[in-house]
């Protein structure tokens, strides 16, 4: 049994599937003589299309963005055509028969080990581009997590020292029941995209790599952060007893989708997704959400083989407005940085402190013409929308700091609108809002809202900010506490401040999805919240359980509480009286 951070709760039983930070370990690595030829020239095919990609991306990106962005797919380039790097591929493959896979891996390996020598961290810098390459020459040699290539039966449990977003998004339909990485924390950017697909998570395993082999039966606890590897067969039982009730629950809490969000003395509530894609934004209506509170565009560019121009995402939202509930849906503009990094923006280079840096809007308004590609195509999409019934489409910028970016915010949207004027083409109104992440737009709240439309309270990162804490850091992140007495005294003022200005404002960071922290921002008055879908079912039964005026009683009663070990330890108390069923599906601490 190993100990590590619950993230996403839930208990999931499977054959665990191990993949590598850089590229998938390959089933079989050792080949057969006869094999040779044929795996030279998958590799040969292999580098041809890795090299097309390179050099349209490199077009691509030059037109969109500028010769500098573009000249990081000729550094690209230039690695993947070093008779060094496909010499060492060839080599190992004709010599020492072993697999593409296998061979790209070890050069990696070996690459590694050579720039940690080096002393220049320019040098040391180059690493970083090998393997930008190293993961697009591995797309082509091997499909992670596809059932045909795994050979493996049933439910999957992903295994990784780390986990980036892309690639949770990239596991689609496949039968992952559970994850399980040595990094990472609970609000880390890969466990919010395992929680939106109701995935058990763990993290902060240590070494978790060298105690799990692919094929091992593994049980992952999200409840209590514990990991079993081929348990014995009365712990594997009694594990198996309590998947079978996670899993009921959950369906039978999905069952009430078709009623209204109401708390107990009927006051109504909008409970909304936090979604990635357009199988989210579906699954956001299956579970009776009222609409999307927040749409992670970031999430398509990553996914995506090169940069999406206008018309390709302007399309794309218009499939999103369509999925989603009562095709209600705000746009969140482009969040990269932090571990969410794309190479045609300049990030390919690594920053001291990447989450406080160059990011989200400070990271578009060095690419305006590249930001006013995405604003266009929300303008677009949010017109046509219209077309085919009522549609409610909103802009949320991400990581607003002062009313300086808010005015040049409000221009370039006017810009982009009478771009598309220009044009010919017809340009709804869309409603403006900013995200309330940085602690500076928090306390600055009242300044700032009358240049906004509506806001949305990103409480991952507002979390982080003020604790000073990196939430994807192990050592730290149990300081990233959602129910911290800082963190509900500005969470409060926010919400103090909104209502004098008769201004929306949205709770859509994790928290809105806690159970304990629902009963917090309920009592203090605030009904829209935003929430990974697999949530929505299980706070609309917790609102029925409450009234407003027991909410408000309940966080007067944490207001004199100094520690966030004490406010917990009150909301748990209460929440075991008022919902005892919905314990299943809560992290304890």
């Amino acid at each position: 049994m190993r100990k590590g951070i619950a993230v996403s709760p839930g208990v999931a039983i499977g054959q665990a599937y191990c993949i590598d930070e850089i590229v998938t370990n390959p089933e079989r690595e050792n080949l057969e003589p006869t094999e040779v030829v044929g795996e030279l020239a998958r590799l040969e095919s292999a580098l041809h299309n890795t090299l097309s990609d390179l050099r349209a991306l490199q077009s691509k990106v030059r037109s969109q963005i500028g010769d500098e962005a573009a000249a990081i797919f000729a550094v690209h380039e230039s690695i993947l055509l070093d008779p060094a790097f496909g010499g060492r591929l060839r080599h190992a493959i004709e010599h020492q028969k072993i697999s593409a896979q296998a061979a790209l891996q070890r050069l990696l390996e070996h690459y590694s080990e050579v720039f940690s020598k080096v002393d220049d961290p320019l040098l040391r810098e180059r690493l970083s581009d090998v393997r930008d390459v190293g993961i697009r020459l591995s797309a082509y040699l091997s499909d992670v997590l596809k059932g045909e290539q795994t050979n493996l039966q049933g439910p999957l449990i992903v295994v990784a020292d780390e986990l980036l977003p892309s690639q949770v998004i990239a596991l689609g339909s496949q039968p992952v029941s559970g994850i399980v990485t040595a990094a990472g924390g609970r609000t880390s950017h890969a466990a919010i995209v395992a929680r939106s697909r109701g995935i058990p998570a763990v993290s902060g395993v240590d070494n978790i790599r060298h105690y799990i082999q692919t094929g091992d039966t593994v049980v992952v606890d999200g409840r209590e952060g514990f990991v079993l590897v081929n348990p014995e067969p009365e712990a594997l039982s009694a594990y198996r007893k309590l998947e079978r009730e996670f899993v009921d629950l959950k369906d039978n809490l999905a069952a009430n989708r078709h009623q209204p969000a109401v708390t107990a003395d009927g006051t109504e509530l909008h409970l909304l997704a936090n979604i990635n894609s357009i199988d989210e934004a579906r699954a956001a209506t299956h579970m009776g959400a009222s609409g999307v509170g927040l749409f992670r565009t970031e999430y398509f560019y990553l996914m995506h083989p090169n940069v999406p121009d206008e018309d390709e995402q302007t399309e794309y939202y218009l499939q999103v407005i369509d999925a989603s509930p009562n095709r209600n849906v705000t746009i969140r503009t482009l969040d990269i940085g932090g571990d969410k990094t794309v190479s045609y923006l300049g990030q390919n280079h690594r920053e001291a402190n990447p989450f406080m840096g160059w990011r989200s809007i400070r990271l578009s308004f060095e690419h305006p013409e590249f930001f006013a590609t995405q604003i266009r195509a929300i303008l677009r999409a949010a017109h046509e929308s219209q077309k085919s019934g009522p549609a409610d489409v909103r802009m949320m910028f991400p990581m607003v700091t002062n009313i300086e970016e808010l005015v040049f915010l409000r221009a370039t949207v006017n810009r982009a609108a009478q771009q598309l004027r220009q044009r010919g083409l017809a340009v709804a109104d869309v409603p403006i809002g900013m995200m309330v992440e940085v602690p500076a737009a928090a306390l600055a709240i009242d300044q700032l809202l009358p240049e906004v439309d509506f806001v949305s309270v990103g409480s991952n990162d507002l979390v982080q900010y003020l604790m000073a804490a990196d939430r994807d850091n192990p050592k730290v992140s149990h300081l990233c506490q959602p129910l911290a007495p800082a963190v509900i005294r500005v969470l409060r003022r926010i919400a103090v401040c909104a209502k004098r200005a008769e201004k929306p404002v949205t709770v859509c960071g994790e928290m809105a999805g806690q159970p304990e922290a629902f009963l917090v921002l309920l009592g203090l008055g605030l009904t829209q919240l935003s929430m990974s879908p697999a949530f929505v079912p299980s706070i609309k039964e917790l609102a029925r359980q409450i009234t407003c005026a027991e909410a408000r009683q309940i966080t007067h009663e944490i207001w004199a509480m100094r520690t966030s070990t004490e406010v917990r330890a009150h909301l748990s108390q209460n929440l075991e009286r008022l919902a005892p069923k919905l314990e299943p599906l809560m992290i304890r601490e």
